[in-house]
């Protein structure tokens, strides 16, 4: 958090003398002032007794802070929170992140401005929220793991849904799976990861190095491994850390003639709508995503009212079989398995 030092130092200027020029309590020349206020307002350094009289006492408002707002994912689970904050007369702000720390949605959550936030953005420092979280503003974070007294976790079982899509192509025949990651600061991406690892290692699969590649689960990462792992010997099958990523990987096989799935198997991760329209049919791992936002609305509102509440809870990862994935033959010591 930036602090009067922070801004004093970038003035040139003495701790004391920024304090005079924000509490206006001694004359400071207008030369000193003005290069005072232009460094607290490029550091975006909110004093915080001001700060604190930015949030009324109860403004029935909650926000929910997304990385993209136009990323498919999101919709559900915003729809999810929606549902449970209307329900108990609460209204929704939501808010991207876009340009982390100086983003509006940071803002807002320095400011204290709203009665409590639901975290859906990776790109908000742990920090911030672990200093930003008190008793009349809690915080529910829903990408990552925080540990603190006013805020709690509600997380999708990523490591277990990248242990059953990986479990789930080694159970139809393959050995040779590409992975497909997202952002490498991502602890979803990164817990994925771990569950396929674990299945891999399981069924005493050595991962293939040159078949990991990153996607930062966007439609043009999963466009671009493709095309990359294209270039070398193509494994049998290829695990796209999320749906976006899969639906690019399907453009760039289909522009060079690779038959999905008769040539290689593909499968993906969250079930978004569009994954069941795909020529073929995305094989994916459904995330409970409306479900998910309804509980950490709920969560966030009880709260509020000073109900207990528990630290972690963790949301199951449901496969949904469609087409994209096919039989290779199995010797006697495999089990094939359907999609659990």
């Amino acid at each position: 958090m930036i602090t009067i030092k922070d801004v004093a130092k970038l003035a040139g200027v003495a701790s004391s003398t920024v304090s005079y020029v924000l509490n206006g309590k001694k004359h400071v020349s207008e030369h000193t002032r003005q290069k005072v206020l232009a460094a607290a307002n490029e550091l975006n350094y909110i004093k915080h007794g001001a700060a604190s009289e930015l949030k009324r006492k109860n403004t029935q408002t909650i926000g929910v802070i997304v990385h993209d707002m136009s990323v498919p994912y999101f919709s559900d689970l915003v729809s999810g929170i929606e549902s449970s904050a209307v329900s108990q007369g609460y209204d929704l702000i939501v808010c991207s992140s876009l340009g982390g720390e100086r983003s509006t949605a940071a803002r807002y959550i320095r400011e204290r401005r709203l009665d409590g936030v639901i975290v859906i953005a990776e790109n908000i420092e742990d920090e911030l929220l672990l200093q930003a979280a008190e008793t009349g503003f809690p915080i529910v974070v829903m990408d990552r793991e925080l540990h603190s007294k006013h805020i709690v976790n509600v997380l999708m079982d990523d490591e277990q849904g990248g242990y059953m899509a990986t479990r789930f192509l080694l159970d139809k025949g393959h050995r040779e799976i590409a992975y497909i990651s997202g952002p490498l600061n991502s602890d979803c991406n990164l817990m994925r990861y771990q569950g396929y690892l674990r299945a891999m290692h399981e069924a005493g699969v050595e991962e293939n190095e040159d078949w990991r590649l990153g996607g930062q689960f966007l439609k043009t990462g999963g466009y671009n491994a493709a095309k990359l792992l294209m270039e070398g010997d193509l494994p049998t099958a290829v695990f796209f850390a999320n749906d976006e990523m899969a639906i690019g990987g399907l453009e760039a096989f289909k522009e060079h003639q690779v038959s999905i799935p008769e040539d290689l198997s593909v499968i993906g991760f969250d079930n978004i709508h569009i994954s069941e329209y795909l020529n073929p049919p995305l094989t994916t791992f459904r995330q409970p995503k409306t479900d998910a936002g309804s509980l950490a609305g709920h969560v966030l509102i009880q709260m509020l009212k000073g109900e207990a509440v528990e630290s972690i809870y963790r949301i199951n990862i449901q496969c949904v079989e469609r087409d994209s994935v096919t039989h290779l033959l199995l010797d006697d010591t495999k089990v094939d398995r359907p999609c659990p």
